[in-house]
């Protein structure tokens, strides 16, 4: 009796594969082995950076914050303690946007917390 290869199948499988390692240079998106290779060491990459851009974004945020508020006379960690103590919930994101979009809101913000 022949041996059954179930052709479809795998051909099937293997243009999936090949499909998601289109754009990828050379024999990464031409052969199989590699292409599989690479679309899992891509998974890996995606996987992890997913976590470190929310890192990227705070550290960001705080660079601008404290950017800010070295241009009004105070420091990020002055800034910050000075808006928890008057129970002051603004997110570092939208303080971030504040201080690059509207300086003088971003002043306002500065001299409540101040006084």
């Amino acid at each position: 009796m022949p041996r059954s290869q179930n052709k479809v199948a795998s051909h099937r499988r293997r243009k999936r594969i090949l499909a998601r390692a289109k754009g990828y240079w050379g024999s990464r998106s031409k052969l199989l082995t590699i292409a599989k290779h690479h679309l899992d060491k891509g998974e890996q990459h995606a996987y992890r950076d997913r976590r470190l851009k929310k890192r990227e974004f705070r550290t960001l945020w705080i660079a601008r914050i404290n950017a800010a508020a070295r241009a009004h006379g105070t420091t990020y960690s002055r800034l910050m303690a000075a808006l928890n103590k008057k129970e002051i919930a603004i997110n570092r994101k939208v303080l971030s946007d504040l201080a690059s979009r509207s300086p003088e809101a971003f002043a306002e913000i500065v001299k409540f917390a101040g006084s």
